[in-house]
């Protein structure tokens, strides 16, 4: 999770594993998840606290056993809530775990309408759903197998994740997306991309209107309505998690860091950086390590 880029290269998933398991806690681990996607379902389960979530056009604040299940390459972000903690876990897994490249009915009816978006998921399960108790009992379920981590485990993971999938099925959490459906997350996306691919170049407003052949002002609207926060401030998230991780994984000191992903002043940087992550990149850098 938190991965710096729009379309993430972290891998979640391998043909031998088909998931990954995250413990997850905001703002502590890392300040927010800055609007992205991924070819994998994901499913958190708030332990405790509340965030803001973004996921596609829907955008509302965690509680407190909430169960968020994302759709593979549904845009997706998390941000802290009124200085609120969040702690939740998180599990990314292959659509294989449901089946997709099989030619049953299921498969071709259920699974894959949901992977290329014929079918749209209610991302949000409250605790006032019909059938929370037992949605939770299967994401309980999908958790604990996920944590023990063994191929025995990973048959009752599989089983588990269908019965989840067959619980929202019944209870009319997925259903056909809308023909006239326009979500603005798919206006902007050439404009993400843009940024994730240029990070180090000069990059303005009027440059990312013109890769989704919007006007300046509308695209504006739309970039705000749908991340939740402006271009300009998105992208100084981007460069500031790029950043981050060039100090944990390269030498690089933190102005040659800056300066390749896109700052051209190093007290911006500086001011920027502590604004977002809450330190200085040499506490940033120093605190990372002692961690790894």
């Amino acid at each position: 999770m938190g991965n710096l880029c729009s379309e993430e290269n972290r891998v979640h998933s391998t043909l031998l594993v088909p998931f990954s398991y995250y413990k997850c806690l905001i703002p502590d681990y890392f300040a927010a998840v800055p609007f992205h996607w991924h070819s994998e379902f994901e499913i958190n389960h708030i332990i405790s606290g509340c965030a803001e979530f973004i996921c596609g056009d829907d955008k509302f604040v965690s509680a407190e056993g909430d169960i968020i299940i994302i759709p593979p390459n549904m845009f997706h972000a998390i941000y802290p809530h009124d200085n609120s903690k969040q702690i939740y876990d998180t599990i990314v897994f292959s659509p294989e775990m449901l089946g997709a490249s099989e030619n049953d009915r299921s498969a071709v009816s259920c699974v894959r309408p949901i992977i290329n978006g014929e079918f749209v998921v209610n991302s949000r399960i409250t605790k006032e759903h019909i059938y929370y108790d037992e949605i939770k009992i299967s994401v309980d379920n999908i958790f604990s197998c996920a944590k023990g981590n063994t191929p025995q485990l990973d048959m009752l993971m599989k089983s588990e994740l269908l019965r989840l999938f067959w619980l929202l099925e019944i209870s009319g959490d997925i259903y056909c997306a809308s023909e006239n459906a326009v979500s603005t997350g798919g206006i902007i996306r050439p404009a993400i991309e843009y940024m994730n691919e240029n990070i180090g170049e000069d990059i303005t407003i009027e440059l990312l209107a013109d890769t989704v052949h919007l006007s300046k002002s509308y695209f504006m609207r739309c970039f705000k309505k749908t991340v939740g926060i402006g271009a300009i401030e998105y992208l100084a998230q981007l460069r500031v998690k790029k950043v981050c991780a060039l100090l944990c994984e390269t030498d690089m000191t933190a102005s040659e860091a800056a300066f390749g992903c896109g700052f051209r002043n190093l007290s911006n940087f500086n001011r920027r950086f502590k604004e977002i992550m809450g330190c200085t990149p040499c506490e940033y850098r120093k605190a990372a390590r002692k961690k790894g």
